[in-house]
């Protein structure tokens, strides 16, 4: 098998994508359509890939299937813009075409080369073609002129003997050399990040494995990312077959960091535990990326782990996350609030000072906010209550999101027990303060909790029934104290 060899031609591969999810987009139902979260004309989408800022533009792509809203054959989306919140749709960048890529154009990232083209590092996948169960999987590179279009180079890396399971790669330059991070199962099926470096971007040596997951259950790190941050490395990297302990690690597999010591030429020293960057439902496979101005932009996709996701039946699945800039603060925790161009989506609405709510009060506080964003700050001294949420995304027949401070185990809750679709269950996210401030994004079909100006987030899918959505306040078994509570809608776009 040559594995650069064209199966097909890219062109018409990319044009048959194109109007598969033409068709799809012609018959979708926009109920739970993001209003302004990225989400593919139609079809499927997954992980976020080759987030880079370009040619006076940022750069979203994406895993996608547009032949359906299922998983399938990975194609990458993509979208483009100047400011991170309105987006372009630019035409499908990758489709399956050369043998190494047959059965999929895996996740990856991008770079801007020397030569000022922009370089699509990608993992090409092969599945059952040579044999039942005979896998293969390579880093691949495709080499764009103009930041839309893409030339394909073929297979730039392979993995070393006996690994099978090799993919994702994150690219970034690191003084004179390039550097790539693979994640990997090893031989005796333990998760690593190996290391591969390059002078000119097409030519790759190394393969050392520069990290382990010390948990033998932790079987492989997708998705890895590694970066600087604060006068530290972040290792970032989504573990399957992590177990559950307490309130972490709840869903089926989980995206997390360590923060710790590396240089080239060294394996990455962890100097932290394995912490979530999420603690919703909803959450997997984020990347990052520089923007112009030095910040380290984070982009995660809302995924639902564990049951048919009721988009499906809409003609499309699938959505990310708000862009998050990540910030290391001196105890080595990431903080990750929303970019600020985030709030200039939104215009108010309402607001709230000094609230007061007395025993088992529930006040309504909006008729109807389908997209907007509503911020509360909860004085925890002065709140005797058990419980003290919003309910979010509340329709006629009592189907909401309930979103709460639970005094009882010190966490912030993301409660599903009354909404009707999609999966069930609550998370949790530990606090410690005595001041509390939450912030709600609304979207159709999704909530992002940021909690303490992002020490903890989640992401949340959310399904409402038809009909205007209300927003609530609550206090369970005691009274509460509210310092401040905001409203504001989505902005409207000329």
């Amino acid at each position: 098998m040559k594995s650069n060899e064209p199966f097909a031609d890219h062109t018409d591969q990319l044009a048959r994508a194109e109007e598969a999810v033409s068709a799809l987009e012609a018959k979708r139902n926009d109920r739970w359509y993001p209003a302004y979260h990225i989400a593919a004309r139609g079809g499927w989408i997954n992980d976020p890939n080759g987030l880079c800022y370009h040619d006076g533009r940022y750069h979203v792509f994406f895993q996608h299937h547009p032949y359906s809203p299922e998983w399938g054959s990975m194609h990458w989306g993509h979208v483009s813009g100047t400011n991170l919140v309105h987006w372009n749709r630019e035409p499908i960048a990758l489709a399956p075409s050369i043998e190494a890529d047959r059965s999929g154009c895996w996740s990856g990232s991008c770079v801007t080369g020397d030569d000022g083209r922009l370089y699509a590092f990608y993992t090409g996948h092969r599945q059952d073609v040579d044999g039942p169960g005979i896998r293969c999987q390579t880093q691949c590179l495709a080499i764009s002129d103009d930041g839309t279009h893409f030339e394909k180079k073929g297979v730039v890396v392979r993995a070393l003997r006996g690994v099978v399971n090799f993919r994702d790669p994150k690219v970034w330059r690191e003084g004179e050399l390039w550097c790539m991070v693979v994640g990997q199962q090893s031989p005796e099926r333990h998760g690593q990040v190996a290391l591969y470096t390059s002078r000119d971007l097409v030519t790759w040596t190394g393969g050392d494995v520069i990290y382990e997951y010390p948990d033998s259950n932790v079987y492989m790190l997708e998705c890895p990312d590694l970066f600087a941050l604060g006068g530290k490395w972040v290792l970032c990297f989504s573990a399957m077959g992590m177990q559950p302990n307490g309130f972490v690690a709840r869903n089926r597999n989980n995206a997390g960091y360590v923060v710790g010591s590396w240089s080239l030429g060294e394996p990455f020293v962890a100097e932290t535990a394995f912490r979530l960057w999420d603690w919703g439902h909803n959450y997997y496979a984020p990347q990052s990326f520089e923007a112009p101005d030095g910040r380290r932009i984070q982009l995660g996709w809302m995924t639902d782990f564990h049951l048919t996701a009721p988009q499906m039946a809409d003609g499309w699945c699938g959505q990310m996350t708000l862009p998050r800039v990540l910030t290391l603060r001196d105890d080595n925790v990431v903080l990750t609030p929303p970019a600020r161009e985030v709030e200039g989506l939104f215009e108010p609405l309402a607001q709230y000072d000094s609230l007061e709510l007395i025993l088992n009060e529930e006040r309504a506080l909006c008729d109807d906010l389908t997209c907007g964003k509503v911020e509360v700050t909860l004085d925890l001294a002065r709140t005797s209550a058990e419980r003290v949420g919003l309910k979010v995304h509340q329709t006629a027949d009592d189907d909401y999101l309930y979103v709460a401070w639970d005094a009882q185990i010190g966490c912030v809750v993301a409660d599903r027990r009354c909404t009707r679709r999609g999966n069930k269950g609550y998370r949790a996210a530990p606090v410690a303060s005595n001041t509390l401030r939450l912030a709600l994004y609304l979207d159709r079909g999704s909530v992002e909790v940021i909690v303490n100006d992002g020490e903890t987030v989640m992401s949340e899918l959310s399904f409402p029934l038809e009909g205007p959505r209300a927003v609530s306040i609550l206090s369970e078994s005691g009274t509460a104290r509210i310092a401040n509570l905001r409203i504001a809608s989505l902005r409207q776009r000329d």
